[in-house]
């Protein structure tokens, strides 16, 4: 009579003490994190990450702010090119970011890594470049999530989501009804593609272009991969400088979508921002994805930054000390744009005239 082995996690993909490991690993880079509020409140590998809500008795009527985000097919990359440790930068950027242009202070996040098999020093990584994010935004990084998924993903497929929270005084509370005519735009530099628009840039280099990601690109003075995974620029602690340094009406992040079409989402009804490109030059990467995949300039205008990460609105006489304290924090940033009356325009934004040569 033969004998059967019963069946086993371990047997269908799933290897918990490679989890457990991975769980050690990063626990010294989530220590990096901590902000006062979560320091002695338990620590990673409970089932809840814990934040003392009692810092906000500071704050009259504080506002919470939350928001999710992904790195999208950017991750398919640091996958080629076996570079884990800076995927986290574009997770967290892509968070905090969206939290600021509230006003809010990023207060904590946590994050969702799911993997084909568990690679204990893989996820590490991941978590090292997440915990690197959350240190250049000030938030804590309270706790997450590590699922492994065989059978849906390849061993070596990966992806990572994260969520955050913030606060903003309700009367520091940042949004359209604070924008006024006249308003200066003020334009961030970008560090290159940030993390949106990859399905695209994917498609022109590898698909038509015919690409690898060790190709060395004079024009970047480096390779292909390396530039495509230049991690995303994380304004928040700069977007905050400026509110308390400055008269701030409000703050655009320029992701999906591109420029136009983010400035659009804050400027309110009756009102216009235009944003002249002979301002600024994009840098060389948008250049090669036009014309290395023959794409028009209004295609990538929706789908890349342009060289514009952030934007922010202040009135027009607030705009010299702006660009000074952004220059102090190593912000290449310009006024690029001003706030009109809506008149014909079909849209809340627009880019008019040529980029800079």
């Amino acid at each position: 009579m033969s004998e059967t082995t019963g069946a086993s996690y371990a047997a269908a993909g799933v290897d918990i003490e490679a989890g457990d490991r991975a769980v050690e690993l990063m626990k010294e880079w989530v220590k990096k994190t901590q902000r006062p509020e979560v320091a002695g409140l338990g620590g990673l590998g409970g089932f809840a990450g814990l934040f003392d809500a009692s810092a906000l008795k500071r704050y009259e009527r504080p506002l919470l702010a939350s928001a999710t985000d992904g790195v999208g097919t950017k991750v398919d990359l640091a996958r080629q090119m076996g570079v884990y440790d800076t995927i986290g930068h574009d997770l967290v950027g892509m968070v905090v970011d969206d939290l600021v242009v509230c006003g809010a202070e990023p207060l904590f996040m946590t994050d969702y890594i799911c993997v084909g098999k568990v690679h204990p020093e893989r996820v590490a990584a991941i978590v090292k470049g997440i915990a690197e994010g959350c240190v250049l935004a000030g938030c804590a990084l309270v706790g997450g999530e590590t699922a492994e998924h065989p059978g849906l993903l390849g061993p070596d497929d990966f992806d990572v989501a994260g969520a955050g929270t913030g606060v903003v005084e309700a009367d520091r509370l940042l949004g359209p009804d604070r924008i006024r005519k006249g308003d200066a735009v003020i334009a961030m530099a970008s560090s290159g593609l940030h993390s949106n628009g990859y399905s695209l840039v994917r498609h022109v280099v590898f698909d038509r272009a015919g690409w690898t990601l060790d190709r060395e690109v004079e024009e970047f003075g480096r390779t292909l991969g390396e530039e495509l995974l230049e991690p995303t620029r994380i304004y928040s602690l700069d977007c905050l400088a400026l509110t308390r340094t400055t008269e701030v009406h409000g703050f655009s992040h320029v992701t999906g979508g591109g420029l136009a079409n983010n400035l659009a989402r804050v400027v309110p009804d009756g009102l216009h921002a235009t944003v002249d490109r002979s301002t600024w030059t994009p840098g060389a990467v948008f250049d090669l994805v036009g014309k290395a995949g023959q794409v028009e300039q209004l295609e990538l205008e929706k789908t890349l930054n342009m060289g514009v990460g952030m934007i922010a609105i202040v009135p027009a006489e607030s705009a010299d000390a702006a660009l000074t304290t952004l220059a102090d924090r190593g912000v290449d940033s310009w006024i690029a744009g001003e706030i009109t009356d809506r008149g014909a325009h079909p849209t809340g934004a627009e880019l008019v005239g040529g980029y800079a040569r």
